[in-house]
């Protein structure tokens, strides 16, 4: 940070342990300067140049601690300096490993040390939007998605009653798009919501469950409460609707952007009513090679009206006689032709089948179009056992066992020509290629401000009968801690699977219960296991918004059939 009597453009460079390292940004004119430095080396005695439009100069040397252990290094990286140019490539992890970036020789560049999640996208004033590090249940749905600068400066919190979750976009009118749920139904990831973007406020929201029967076209993943499995979000302007991937149907689904209603499916048919096969699914034709996508993730809509999917393929079958083991299977990108009219389909380009279970991804992963024949494909959840492929996810494993090992490969073709290819030894979610710095980002200080709402948290109404006031704190054993959030009360603590347990916040004028789950619902895709415990089949954690709540209460805690009190008192 710094002044200049006159105003004048500024250049940062930080130089790179090669010329083709550099890493350079032109600020525009100003006399007062806040210059973020972005892609220093870990563990290295940097040299940052600044640089007037004069020629005046500035050396400055930076010394740089090691790189933290969570961040992991390339096993493999085949590039070029001069493809990759000033670009690297983002990833955001799924397995205890940090957000990172890296450049053409696999240094890291750039990572972050709290816990964002899910799709990194840079948004037109330059920032970045990312999945809020706080959750809001688990095992990785957060309370939003935050907005912020590469340097680490939180401009805003977008949250939302139900959540976020897998993705997000920003429309062009700055609104975003964000995949939500309805935590109080007892369903996950199975809508979406619009949200203003200077307000927080939601203004439309769609709701799966509406156009969909949910038992229908089970993937071998499915499960009651996580029955659709909405991974990904695509806009489509050209004809004004909604591609959205449903993981657990084994479909890509498309709606129409202001009613709703069901447009088109893109899946393998089986165990879908005969009615909706007809009216919506597509009958594959031509003389290429066809496969249908199972578990896909990363759906969108290319130009020309054809859609591009990551094919994860978990399992290639929809009853369990039909299933391909992992050491049998493969993902891959894949680019489907559909013909809205007559409800045909041709697969018109792929990438991965050939590499076979070197490439299978049974989780997450995303594909990216630059242009024709340019394209990346990311297969994030790449996970061996003993050295064979398996459809197990890396949250299923002990990762200290060394029988395991997790591998990430990102590959990017142009012409059907790999032109670089990087491997990360965990698991990560999508991969994102841009620059560090952004013509359009401009470094603002001040307080950030959360926008959106948490909603009331829902109150449990009934006394449970028979309860014993102990009078006593809550015993060791549980390991209770307790938070007080800037807009929610927060509780972790640990407990026996299926014990009764409730929350109680008290005054002499008002009481408020909240039932707290202690048997977790299983979720056969944990696209994050970032946020688990050691001991997470026991540690419990538990969150209450602050809307609805007014002044001083007491916190107690009801186990089986006594009450327990904290000895802490929040205020409202």
């Amino acid at each position: 940070m710094f002044k200049t009597e006159q105003e004048s453009q500024v250049t940062v460079t930080v130089k790179g342990k090669e010329a083709a390292g550099d890493i350079s940004h032109t600020f525009p004119k100003n006399k007062v300067h806040q210059i973020p430095v972005y892609g220093l080396y870990g563990d290295y005695h940097n040299i940052v140049i600044l640089r007037l439009e004069n020629g005046e100069e500035k050396v400055i040397e930076i010394r740089t601690e090691p790189l933290a252990g969570k961040v992991k290094l390339p096993t493999k990286i085949e590039t070029t300096a001069g493809y990759l140019k000033d670009n690297v490539v983002f990833v955001t992890p799924t397995s205890f490993a940090y957000d990172a970036a890296y450049d053409y020789k696999g240094d890291c560049r750039w990572y972050t040390t709290l816990n964002f999640v899910f799709d990194l996208k840079r948004i037109s004033n330059g920032n970045i939007l990312v999945g809020s590090y706080r959750l809001v249940a688990p095992p990785y749905h957060t309370t939003g998605v935050i907005e912020m600068s590469l340097i680490g400066k939180i401009y805003k919190e977008y949250r939302l009653p139900g959540g976020y979750h897998h993705d997000q976009l920003e429309m062009e009118d700055g609104n975003f798009i964000i995949l939500t749920q309805n935590l109080q139904r007892g369903t996950v990831e199975d809508m979406a919501v619009l949200v203003d973007r200077k307000t927080g406020a939601i203004l439309k929201e769609w709701d799966y469950q509406k156009v969909l029967p949910l038992t229908a076209g089970k993937s071998g993943s499915w499960t009651e409460h996580d029955w659709f499995h909405n991974n990904a979000v695509w806009y489509d302007k050209k004809t004004h609707s909604l591609t959205l991937s449903g993981r657990h149907q084994d479909i890509i689904i498309n709606l129409d952007y202001e009613s709703g209603e069901l447009n088109w499916i893109i899946g393998d048919p089986e165990g879908w009513p005969e009615d909706f096969v007809k009216k919506y699914f597509f009958t594959p034709v031509g003389d290429r090679e066809f496969d249908w996508q199972y578990e896909q993730h990363a759906c969108m809509m290319l130009p020309d009206g054809d859609v591009f999917v990551f094919d994860n393929g978990h399992y290639r079958g929809k009853s369990p006689e039909k299933y391909l083991l992992a050491k049998d299977n493969f993902s891959r990108g894949v680019r489907y032709r559909i013909n809205t009219t007559d409800r045909t389909i041709q697969q018109v380009w792929q990438y991965g089948k050939e590499r076979g279970s070197e490439f299978f991804s049974p989780y997450i992963s995303n594909v990216e179009y630059y242009a024709e024949g340019h394209y990346m494909v990311h297969s994030g959840g790449i996970v061996h056992y003993d050295g064979v492929a398996s459809d197990k996810l890396a949250s299923q494993y002990d990762t200290n066992d060394p029988l395991v090992v997790l591998n990430s490969i990102t590959v990017e073709l142009k012409d059907d020509e790999v032109v670089y290819e990087m491997h990360l030894p965990a698991n990560y979610y999508r991969a994102e290629k841009m620059p560090l710095y952004s013509e359009q980002e401009t470094l603002v200080l001040g307080k950030g401000c959360q926008l959106g709402s948490l909603g009331v948290t829902e109150e449990f109404l009934t006394d449970i009968p028979g309860v014993e006031d102990t009078g006593l704190l809550i015993p060791e054993k549980y390991n209770p801690k307790f938070a007080l959030e800037e807009d929610r009360l927060a509780l972790k603590a640990s407990f026996e699977k299926g014990q009764v347990v409730m929350l109680v916040l008290e005054n002499d004028q008002e009481k408020h219960q909240y039932y707290i789950p202690t048997t977790k619902k299983p979720f056969t895709a944990m696209c994050v296991g970032t946020f688990l415990q050691e001991d997470s089949s026991r540690v419990v954690e538990y969150y209450v918004s602050k809307e609805g709540l007014k002044g001083s209460f007491a916190i107690s805690l009801i186990i089986e059939d006594k009450k327990y009190q904290s000895g802490i008192t929040v205020e409202f």
